[in-house]
């Protein structure tokens, strides 16, 4: 076992299948625990080869590592409330 834990909502009924519009609206949002490296996913995606290295070079100057100033432009595009 990998030890992923799923969390699963309540099945629709009967009177909310009718309309799936209103049983997604319905719902009860789950407030996103704080980030830790117990609950980190791991993104991969492809950037052009002159955004890597502007990224990297950027960082270097800086002293910063990559992943954390990735992390830093999600959290202010996706920030939790």
């Amino acid at each position: 076992m990998s030890g992923k834990k799923v969390a699963f909502t309540a099945k629709p009924t009967a009177t909310t299948s009718a309309n799936p519009d209103a049983w997604v609206e319905q719902r009860q949002l789950v407030a996103e625990p704080v980030a830790s490296v117990d609950n980190m996913k791991r993104l991969t995606i492809d950037i052009p080869v002159w955004m890597h290295q502007r990224l990297k070079s950027d960082c270097a100057l800086r002293g910063v590592k990559m992943a954390d100033e990735i992390r830093e432009i999600l959290e202010k595009r996706y920030a939790q409330g």
